[in-house]
């Protein structure tokens, strides 16, 4: 090994020549693909247990390891911004994210972000995994999605939250109205990477893609829309969004993937509504929250056209 175990997170090569870099950011480790690169040029990636490059062309049974580095002093200002805590205790909490908050900052969003509020709240209780930028955040919602999303505080409890994400085992339900009805149950298995132009935009394609799968359930038809129940397998950026548009049923007000339609809805109707996972100490905990008023208000507007 190249660094004492608590340091270290290792894998085993499932993929024939694949990239380091490109194989660590496929395994849903909590590290984001810069944070990846950032470790593997400064010599923290190790393959069979000697140094590799980034590069590195993979066999299938190499075990790669990536050496955790300190976390870094962050210059992101801490923010008294209100936060809506479901639950929290040593290792991790559970936020319910309000629509129109970005959470990690980012250039054009520096300022306001769900990380300002914890920096403020949880002083320096945050896990350091994924670098300066994103302390504590082990999984993401779009700014504006609305919902429930947990935060380590610990990097225990941080390797212990990627992992089952990395396993499917972390339940992750949402909510949506979308364009279009939609008769039964379904689901969308279909690759997402970056569009080829729009690099903003992700999409449906084989190149340069991640396996994504949502699974969908109809709770309730309109004339000219659709209530969907939603459950993630994978946590691809934008994976309901780009499925639904996909298929042809872009989500209410999504101006990315869709119409944008209604204007006072400021984004699409997407709700992060239930979260479960396995606490560190081994207890499975599950959090529900309730449809936001945003989402009511345009149940309601729907209420008459009932199928």
């Amino acid at each position: 090994m190249c660094a004492d175990a608590e340091d270290v997170l290792t894998f085993v090569c499932d993929a024939e020549g694949e990239r380091l870099d490109k194989f660590i950011s496929s395994q849903d480790t909590g590290l984001s693909r810069s944070a990846v690169i950032k470790i593997a040029d400064s010599g923290g990636c190790c393959v069979n247990g000697k140094p590799a490059r980034k590069s590195c062309r993979l066999s299938i049974g190499d075990r790669v390891e990536i050496i955790l580095p300190e976390p870094e002093k962050t210059d992101i200002n801490a923010e008294d911004i209100p936060l809506d805590i479901v639950y929290e205790d040593g290792e991790l909490l559970v936020v319910n994210k309000p629509k129109g908050m970005v959470v990690h900052p980012a250039p054009g969003h520096y300022s306001g972000t769900l990380v300002n509020a914890l920096m403020y709240h949880c002083k320096d209780s945050l896990s350091g995994i994924n670098g300066v930028m994103r302390p504590g955040i082990v999984h993401r919602i779009d700014r504006d999605t609305s919902g429930l999303l947990v935060v380590a505080k610990t990097d225990n409890a941080h390797r212990t939250l990627a992992e089952q994400i990395k396993e499917h085992s972390f339940t992750r339900e949402y909510m949506a109205v979308v364009q279009g009805v939609i008769r039964d149950n379904g689901t969308v298995d279909a690759p997402i990477g970056r569009h080829k132009t729009d690099r903003k935009r992700m999409c449906v394609t084989e190149l340069n893609s991640r396996p994504a799968l949502t699974h969908y359930f109809v709770e309730q038809n309109y004339s000219k829309n659709t209530l969907l129940r939603l459950k993630l397998e994978t946590g691809r950026t934008h994976q309901i969004r780009v499925h639904m548009a996909y298929i042809g049923h872009p989500v209410t007000g999504d101006s990315v993937y869709g119409t944008g339609e209604p204007k006072w809805l400021g984004g699409q109707c997407l709700h992060a509504k239930r979260l479960g996972f396995i606490h560190p100490n081994g207890q499975y905990m599950e959090f529900d929250s309730p449809l936001p008023d945003y989402f009511t208000r345009l149940l309601r507007s729907l209420e008459n056209t009932k199928i």
